[in-house]
């Protein structure tokens, strides 16, 4: 399926449960993201984790509508416990089997977004790897020195903060150098084609969303 298009169809169920209380369609999502996830052979221990993301919010969302609110609605405390569990599991559909420059480059050729926005997202994922064996060596020289830079202190986010827009200037100073024009014409290395089965991706699960969303509870 094309990236953009199921970006598409996700957020826009997300969108609508947002705004339904339908504990059949919230449940039906879960089983069909599970299924689609074992489709494409995610590693159950993946799974087991992405599991565990949702499972303290959702608890306790469920716990303080059910028993601290003065209407004590079980129906709508189940509604949210699982409506958190659609939303990573509907998230996870996405991350876990596209990758970023396959979103990136289908938002530049299919949603006609500005190469820059592509070239800058793709610099961003590809830099996370970098950023962290950064801050591992910022606080290793920081201990060098006798200062202990814990995860959660500002100095040592401050000093990765300037080292990522050091690198910023160099990434764009190679684009540059490689002949990237903004608001040009440009061809591309890889296309990415809208397909009509696309379409019937798109619009067919929505379509079928719709009765489960506002006939039943």
């Amino acid at each position: 399926m094309n990236p953009s298009f199921k970006l598409i169809l996700i957020i826009l169920i997300s969108f609508e449960i947002s705004f339904t209380r339908s504990l059949t369609a919230n449940c039906v999502l879960i089983a069909v993201c599970l299924i689609y996830l074992m489709i494409h052979k995610i590693k159950l221990k993946t799974l087991g984790i992405v599991l565990l993301i949702p499972v303290i919010p959702a608890v306790a969302l469920n716990i303080t509508i059910a028993f601290f609110t003065p209407a004590q609605d079980y129906h709508f405390a189940l509604v949210l416990f699982s409506r958190m569990f659609a939303y990573v599991l509907l998230g996870t559909s996405f991350t876990l089997i596209n990758s970023p420059i396959e979103l990136a480059r289908s938002l530049e050729q299919n949603l006609h977004l500005p190469s820059k926005f592509a070239y800058g997202s793709l610099a961003a994922f590809g830099v996370l790897p970098k950023m962290k064996s950064t801050i591992l060596t910022l606080q290793k020289a920081a201990l060098m020195r006798g200062i202990t830079l814990s995860y959660w202190s500002p100095k040592l986010y401050f000093k990765a903060l300037l080292i990522a827009m050091n690198w910023s200037d160099e990434l764009a100073q190679a684009m540059l150098s490689h002949g990237y024009v903004e608001d040009t014409t440009r061809t591309y290395a890889a296309t990415i084609p809208i397909k009509s089965t696309d379409w019937a991706y798109m619009i067919v699960p929505i379509l079928i969303i719709q009765p489960i969303l506002f006939l039943l509870p």
